[in-house]
């Protein structure tokens, strides 16, 4: 990616924008007062990435977590779908768990749609591991999640050669 990209946090003037996403990403998307909730919990995090264009940052992902105790739980991933495979979700989720690493966190858990293969291997590319299924999981479709862990002590660091 060659673009100009940032990452910081969410605040109620970026509504409109998330929303926008939200709606286009998924068939059953959060509801407004979902995300306007988030804003208000001091545990949850909404993570923002932008992207600079034509001179003005325009939102391209975002990614919402909780923090709670010495974990971090992924509740929602979504990228706008005409800026996929840019690899803009992949940094806005390397932005989530360095906030996790932060927070001195032991894992970061969540779930992900079983047949949603791209994010399935891009969050195993981040290090994440399949431990379960939630089965019939999603209200709209009843498909199962499958339950994906990071372990922030056991992430193998290999040195260039």
């Amino acid at each position: 990616m060659s673009a100009e990209l940032r990452i910081r946090r969410m605040g109620h003037e970026d509504l409109p924008a998330v929303m926008e996403i939200e709606r286009v990403a998924f068939s059953n998307p959060w509801s407004t007062e979902m995300v306007k909730k988030e804003l208000t919990q001091e545990w949850s995090t909404v993570l923002l990435a932008e992207e600079l264009t034509a001179g003005s940052w325009q939102l391209r992902a975002f990614s919402i977590f909780w923090l709670v105790h010495d974990e971090q739980h992924v509740l929602n991933v979504a990228t706008d779908p005409s800026q996929r495979r840019r690899g803009i979700g992949r940094r806005v989720m390397e932005a989530t768990l360095e906030v996790g690493r932060q927070h001195h966190c032991r894992i970061s858990t969540l779930e992900v749609r079983r047949g949603n293969t791209a994010a399935t291997e891009m969050y195993r590319a981040l290090g994440f591991r399949a431990v379960g299924m939630r089965p019939n999981y999603y209200a709209d479709d009843r498909e199962d999640a499958v339950v994906m862990v990071y372990d922030f002590g056991n992430v193998a660091v290999v040195d260039a050669p």
